[in-house]
């Protein structure tokens, strides 16, 4: 066997077995429940901008990107602007490898406060940026980012914003028909469906009500779409469990 297709026939085998083994999906979420007590998501950032996400999530990000060369990548929910230029950062790389030059990000929140939008315009990277502030399920929003899609080669989706059961399947009604075959639509904290409702004392969230449900709901009458196990079983530690939706017709 090439001994290329050697290796990832090995890291698939890694993969299958990982996703298989119940008691280390177990203490993955049970690491997810102890560090989240103390806002772990909240350490890192991305090219001097607070990202708020796993590590691994982006490193599963870099690898979508990569493999997807989207022209476009939708976000909804943008804070510090963290992930925004994360996702500019990996469109510089791809168009520096020779991939697509023009490729954008365009970014979307009901409030993009003043001292966050000032850092992200002011980034190297903001020539790559594009900004809507507005709810994200609003008519005026949404007929705005379908523009913005029209006639794109490759598009990606990443929801983040409202987590609520009610918001996340509205996004994914707006959005996740915008995303190409072959991509993605990425719902991140998915995660809330398997924490204790103690955590999330002051939000309208929480087990029950969350972006998990909501794509349960969603991929009941959407085909086009399944959810790519592969990523969550080999990160193990992730927001995204049954979030990373992947476009198949």
């Amino acid at each position: 066997m090439d001994p290329v297709e050697s290796f990832r026939k090995q890291v698939s085998e890694n993969i299958k077995r990982l996703g298989n083994d119940k008691e280390v999906q177990n203490l993955s979420r049970v690491w997810s429940k102890e560090t989240n007590r103390n806002g772990y998501t909240y350490n890192f950032s991305w090219l001097g901008r607070p990202i708020i996400q796993y590590p691994q999530d982006i490193v599963a990000m870099q690898e979508i990107i990569w493999s997807t060369q989207p022209d476009l990548i939708v976000e909804t929910g943008i804070a510090h602007g963290g992930s925004l230029i994360f996702s500019a950062s990996m469109l510089e790389l791809n168009a520096a490898c020779g991939g697509k030059k023009d490729a954008r990000v365009l970014g979307i929140d009901i409030d993009i406060r003043p001292h966050n939008r000032e850092a992200i315009e002011a980034h190297p990277l903001a020539r790559r940026i594009d900004m809507i502030q507005g709810s994200s399920i609003s008519d005026d929003v949404t007929v705005r980012v379908k523009e913005a899609a029209r006639g794109k080669e490759s598009v990606l989706v990443i929801l983040d914003s409202n987590h609520t059961h009610e918001h996340v399947l509205a996004e994914l009604e707006a959005y996740a028909p915008l995303v190409t075959v072959g991509s993605y639509c990425l719902v991140y904290d998915t995660l809330i469906e398997d924490m204790p409702a103690e955590l999330f004392p002051d939000r309208p969230w929480g087990p029950g009500n969350n972006p998990k449900t909501a794509v349960w709901e969603y991929l009941k009458s959407h085909s086009e779409f399944e959810i790519d196990e592969s990523i969550p079983h080999k990160l193990l530690i992730t927001v995204g469990p049954d979030g990373y939706l992947k476009r198949i017709r």
